[in-house]
């Protein structure tokens, strides 16, 4: 944290040891959040397990499997579960270092940027999920018998959730890039096209390689961005204003 010299009247920034340290002390404390979240996850997972796999039949191919597929569920509930306190923690290190419009973003945002990625977090794992799993193992059973690996459900589980609550939060990107001037609503107007095109390759690189899961999640991402182009215009015109209203307040 910057201080001011007693003697003179001038502030000193920290040393480098000092922002290492700080950030040691957020990691520590990030990391004890985040161990007793996983502990308490994993001495539960016989309540979570029903939620997880949905009914589903799961085999496992190893004795190991039943450990990984156990730690990789909680992991996943961990970290869901200690996410508000790893962004505040967060927070706490890096608020020194923003610029006034960066924080009062931030500080606004926040709780946004957390509900737009449980809206992600849900809509992958109620929509996408039971969707694409269902047509990919009614597909597979055409010919062949359809067994499906503990671990394999894991891994099928996390592709389907994660990154897309990740992509729900392109809003807050936007707007944040407005907000510090690196964004502008005619920018996202002229590369419209070729944002439509990335945003298809994207959700065929997160989604499971079946046309439905990536068309589920295709269809909101281009929802989101228009929603993104209209919340600049918003910014654009707030600053607008406010740059007026400073121009008349000061001649």
């Amino acid at each position: 944290m910057p201080h001011t010299d007693k003697d003179k009247d001038t502030v000193t920034e920290p040393s480098v040891y000092e922002h290492l340290e700080d950030l040691r002390k957020q990691l520590v404390k990030s990391a004890v959040v985040f161990l007793l979240f996983f502990i308490a996850v994993f001495s539960t997972i016989n309540f979570w397990f029903p939620y997880v796999t949905r009914g589903h039949k799961l085999i496992i191919l190893s004795p190991l499997e039943v450990v990984s597929f156990y730690m990789t569920i909680s992991f996943a509930l961990a970290f869901g579960l200690a996410l508000p306190f790893l962004c505040h923690f967060m927070w706490q290190f890096v608020k020194p270092g923003l610029t006034d419009k960066e924080s009062r973003f931030f500080s606004l945002y926040t709780p946004i940027i957390f509900l737009l990625f449980l809206i992600g977090l849900a809509f992958g794992f109620f929509v996408v999920n039971p969707l694409s799993y269902q047509f990919l193992t009614k597909l597979g059973a055409i010919n062949f018998e359809v067994m499906i690996s503990a671990q394999e459900y894991a891994r099928f589980l996390l592709l389907t959730t994660m990154p897309i609550a990740l992509m729900f939060e392109l809003p807050m990107v936007a707007i944040f890039l407005a907000t510090i001037g690196l964004l502008t609503v005619d920018t996202l107007k002229k590369v419209r096209k070729w944002s439509y095109v990335a945003l298809a390759i994207i959700s065929a690189l997160i989604t499971p390689p079946d046309f439905i899961s990536q068309l589920m999640v295709l269809v909101p991402m281009i929802l989101l961005y228009e929603v993104s182009i209209r919340l600049v215009a918003r910014v654009e015109k707030r600053e607008k204003a406010k740059q007026q209203m400073n121009e008349s307040t000061s001649s």
